[in-house]
């Protein structure tokens, strides 16, 4: 599919946002370099800054390319950076003994560069994808789209947010989706817990530098999943697990495990009003609070699936849509892509 479906989409919820951010990503937009990750940053200046990445990126690896993102500022959006895309192969002897080497090294890097004052800020660092958004006054979806030409890209899976912002709106960087390499996340509310879970997610090496609930979010879906070995059902359980009355209900066999997961997990525990998008190479994923005080409608057409705020959007982009449905609060939703 390529972009201009959920650049309509997303425009038709335009009062869900305030104007100052909006972001899409997309799975598959690289074939040529499928094997590289495709690190997309957002440089202050493209002497100074570049060449610190530059330099960064050889201590972790082998650059194999990097070129300007192609962009078109037709509607005058006022640019706070220059966006360039790297394709890089991670030095995986960097990481011995780790189960992912390439990704433990791609997250080091992630969060070196993040993390020093260089000018410099890694928005997507996933193979086969990238993140394309924008802050600042007029930053509409349809600008955003324009000003990146998300049109000219075909994937196979995308996500896109339309922020309303309430802190730091001139901030490129801040807007959804966030990304770290196979994961990126979109979210609709606000977690109360974001001092609880940040800490908890610093504690084992991940720098958040955003200060927004989409970036810590991601940093515990990929510590859950990849660095602890859970399943992505249980990873959600664990970020929004039943209440504990729901689970005295339970048969013992699963009062068990939930209360093992609360225990384990309660510092990454989500509370507040959220739905959350997350996407994976392999998966679509989708959950709420445990009360459900953000919306979540899914539609079903064929063998795709669509997860959106409001039902507008989904028959924007399938008319023909053969199932719409509304999971209860703390039902996930996921989708599988065919292999």
């Amino acid at each position: 599919m390529d972009g201009s479906g959920i650049r309509q989409a997303l425009s038709m919820m335009n009062e869900r946002g305030s104007g100052e951010g909006a972001g899409y990503v997309a799975y598959g937009i690289y074939p040529d370099y499928r094997d590289c990750y495709a690190l997309h940053v957002f440089l202050d200046n493209t002497c100074e800054s570049k060449a610190v990445v530059d330099a960064t990126l050889e201590q972790w690896g082998a650059i194999e390319h990097d070129e300007a993102i192609p962009t078109c500022n037709q509607q005058n959006l006022r640019t706070a950076c220059t966006p360039w895309r790297y394709f890089f192969r991670p030095d995986a002897s960097l990481a011995p003994g780790s189960a992912s080497p390439e990704k433990d090294v791609v997250t080091n890097l992630v969060m070196q560069i993040n993390g020093c004052v260089n000018g410099a800020e890694v928005v997507s660092s996933g193979k086969n994808v990238g993140v394309f958004k924008a802050g600042g006054s007029g930053a509409w979806p349809e600008v955003v789209a324009d000003y990146y030409r998300i049109e000219d890209y075909e994937g196979y899976l995308w996500l896109a947010h339309n922020r309303y912002a309430t802190a730091s709106p001139e901030k490129w960087e801040r807007p959804d989706p966030f990304n770290l390499h196979d994961w990126s996340v979109v979210e609709n509310g606000k977690t109360t817990t974001y001092g609880t879970n940040r800490r908890y997610v610093e504690s084992f090496g991940y720098n958040c530098t955003t200060s927004t609930d989409s970036e810590v979010i991601t940093y515990l879906i990929d510590l859950l999943v990849r660095r602890h070995g859970l399943d992505i059902n249980l990873a959600i359980r664990a970020l929004a697990p039943p209440y504990w009355e729901e689970i005295d209900r339970m048969p013992e066999a699963e009062q068990k495990l939930n209360r093992a997961l609360r225990f384990a997990y309660g510092a990454a525990t989500m509370n507040g009003p959220f739905t959350v998008v997350a996407a994976s190479p392999d998966m679509m994923v989708g959950f709420t609070d445990r009360g459900k005080l953000r919306p979540m409608v899914v539609g079903e057409c064929a063998d795709r699936l669509f997860i959106a705020s409001e039902e507008s959007a989904i028959r924007t982009m399938e008319p023909e849509v053969e199932s719409i449905t509304r999971p209860a609060a703390g039902e996930p939703v996921i989708g599988r892509v065919a292999p």
